[in-house]
């Protein structure tokens, strides 16, 4: 069974997280990598669902006006590990590398992965499901925010 090219999925929604920070979200791109529901799940035991309707297109625009309030300026891929799991559903752990200018200008990259869980569909891969680690207490470590959580 192939797998379908997922480092150039990812590639692309690297690209679209980019153009996303920018003057608007690109919330049709971003939300086109999702299936209709989603589920997603933390290191720190918490687990959400989600719909890709216009919620979803909000929080979109609230998570990358966070982002770009942080300071952050890229999202680059640097390695794309998947695996088949069972008939059309495939693991794919994605690492990243997260640029970030801080106030005072310095800048920082942050290296971090993601484990996602994709459905294979005739049109396209599609994201069904990811668990992250704790991004918040990596931005807390590299002073990106406070420890509430608020821009440094």
């Amino acid at each position: 069974m192939d797998l379908p090219d997922y480092e150039e999925f990812f590639r692309e929604y690297a690209k679209a997280y980019e153009r996303s920070l920018g003057e608007s979200v690109d919330v049709a791109a971003i939300r086109s990598f999702f299936a209709e529901a989603f589920v997603s799940a933390g290191v720190g035991g918490q687990v959400a669902t989600g719909a890709n309707d216009e919620t979803f297109e909000e929080a979109l625009k609230r998570g990358y006006g966070f982002y770009k309030a942080i300071g952050t300026t890229s999202m680059k891929i640097d390695r794309v590990e998947p695996e088949a799991l069972y008939e059309n559903h495939d693991r794919v752990r994605v690492f990243y590398s997260a640029g970030y200018r801080k106030r005072d200008g310095t800048e920082v990259s942050i290296p971090f992965d993601v484990l996602y869980l994709i459905q294979r569909r005739s049109g396209g891969p599609k994201i069904f499901g990811f668990i992250a680690g704790d991004e918040m207490a990596v931005y807390i470590k590299h002073g990106l925010v406070d420890e509430t959580g608020q821009p440094a």
